[in-house]
């Protein structure tokens, strides 16, 4: 028979030491992490040249621009830039995991259905602009995401009939929820 050592035998070595370390950094820092969250700023001081009193939601602009120089035709023209370029950012991503060569049967089937839904967006977004400039409204931009809705139209005061024409129409286009639809007018 053999005779079993009951006695404990551990060996520190570098691996613990570094282990330790880290542990003891790890928990310094979640220390001054709470203690500095605790921290409140003050809201009637001036930071950075902004005044932190200020109403909250209240616009203000980084450059100093007033709101009246802001012209409505340059919103459009940004927004539209914005939504092509990041369109365009998520096409290049979808060919490159598609044209990927190790990825499976069925990443491949869902990376494809999301190039379709991708498109289908597109497609209605461009569909429920036109109609709605179509209906009589200078200008619009349209964004969908497959669940919410969000509609900028460029108008002098949007009535509740003007809003409801503008909701049936995107509704007659796509699926969206009543209370995921969200109708902005830009002066």
């Amino acid at each position: 028979m053999k005779r079993i050592n009951r006695s404990f035998s551990f060996k520190v070595n570098k691996k613990h030491i570094i282990l330790a370390c880290l542990t003891l950094l790890l928990g310094i820092t979640v220390y001054a992490n709470y203690r500095l969250s605790k921290t409140k700023i003050p809201t009637t001081e001036v930071m950075d040249g902004v005044d932190l009193s200020d109403t909250y939601g209240e616009v203000q602009y980084v450059n100093g621009t007033e709101l009246e120089s802001y012209s409505s035709d340059d919103y459009f023209a940004q927004a539209r830039l914005d939504k092509l370029s990041s369109r365009d950012e998520a096409v290049e991503t979808l060919k490159m995991v598609l044209e990927g060569q190790d990825i499976t049967d069925e990443e491949m089937a869902a990376y494809t259905l999301n190039a379709v839904t991708l498109s289908s967006l597109i497609e209605s977004e461009t569909t429920v602009e036109n109609l709605i400039i179509a209906s009589g409204y200078e200008d619009c931009v349209v964004y969908l995401d497959g669940t919410n809705a969000s509609i900028v139209v460029k108008s002098d005061g949007l009535s509740a009939a003007q809003a409801a024409e503008i909701k049936d129409i995107l509704l007659s286009e796509v699926d969206v929820a009543n209370e995921n639809i969200r109708i902005f007018e830009v002066k």
